[in-house]
């Protein structure tokens, strides 16, 4: 859908991410478990939306990582992970995470132009 297009890699990428955390933190990663990818594409934005299945108390959310403090051995380890929203929020013009029927749904805009008085990321 985007062949050619100078959004490709960066939806891509957020495509990737999403649902990597979808199969990750969500019972859509279990046996039986699915998600669901919708794309939306007009002249202004590139819409890309993650629905998981659930199974978890808590909605997606962004998370800075404190750089300045100390990491011990665990920490290291969690560090490998939860960044991909982080990732994402940076990559897109916008995110939005609303809950759905019985999961979450994330979406990531891409906007085809720089919108007036909005400053590009």
């Amino acid at each position: 859908m985007l062949r050619g297009s100078p959004l490709a890699e960066d939806a891509e990428l957020i495509v990737s991410e999403l649902s990597a955390n979808a199969i990750l933190h969500t019972a859509s990663g279990l046996t039986s478990g699915s998600f669901h990818l919708a794309v939306a594409v007009s002249a202004q934005v590139v819409a890309l939306s993650v629905t998981d299945d659930g199974g978890t108390s808590m909605s997606p959310k962004v998370e800075h990582q404190d750089q300045d403090q100390d990491q011990d051995q665990d920490q290291d380890q969690e560090a490998e992970h939860g960044r991909g929203l982080g990732m994402v929020s940076v990559i897109a013009h916008r995110v939005v995470v609303h809950d759905s029927d019985g999961g979450h749904t994330v979406t990531a805009e891409l906007f085809t132009r720089p919108r007036p008085g909005v400053p590009p990321c």
